[in-house]
């Protein structure tokens, strides 16, 4: 099985891959846990690229978490199984960014690179509620679901999650 989970900032993409992970016995990748480097500082684009080939190249199954475009994207939508994308409204992931920053405060969350202490800020605030949903982040949010429509899952609230994760037997996060 081969999983890829789209989505906004805070919408729950890396506790639904956890979850879909266990499930099917996957591999997971969390793209934030190769982007940043201990204390926020970000790899560099050789690094992330070099360990995504090596985990696509790998694992026969596997569950990816991230948009990050640039990280064979065509590649990784073609060959999964299904596109799950979480694209809840913006003030719901700024409340799961909230709730998150509490009961990770002063922690690494698991699905993040090491040395990276969760944390809220007023950049990572914008980027949720504005920069992370552009126009032609939409737009490409559109064009996957139209390339792919028979593999594509979009779940735009949490009663859709819940069925989405009954229907998989899973615990829907909240």
């Amino acid at each position: 099985m081969k999983i890829s989970v789209l989505g906004y900032s805070g919408s729950g993409k890396s506790t639904l891959a956890r979850m879909l992970g266990e499930k099917y016995g996957a591999e997971v990748l969390h793209f934030d846990a190769i982007h940043w480097l201990p204390g926020w500082q970000m790899n560099t684009k050789e690094e992330k690229l070099r360990l995504t080939e090596e985990f696509l190249n790998t694992h026969d199954s596997w569950i990816i978490d991230g948009n990050y475009s640039k990280f064979f994207l065509e590649r990784r939508l073609s060959e999964s199984d299904e596109i799950v994308m979480l694209l809840f409204g913006r003030f719901s992931c700024l409340f799961r960014v909230i709730k998150r920053y509490f009961k990770y405060k002063g922690k690494t969350r698991p699905d993040m690179g090491a040395g990276c202490d969760e944390k809220l800020d007023r950049e990572f605030v914008k980027w949720v509620l504005w920069e992370g949903r552009t126009k032609e982040k939409r737009a490409k949010f559109r064009s996957i679901a139209e390339k792919y429509p028979e593999k594509v899952t979009v779940i735009k609230n949490q009663r859709q999650l819940d069925r989405y994760c009954k229907n998989k037997e899973l615990s829907a996060p909240q």
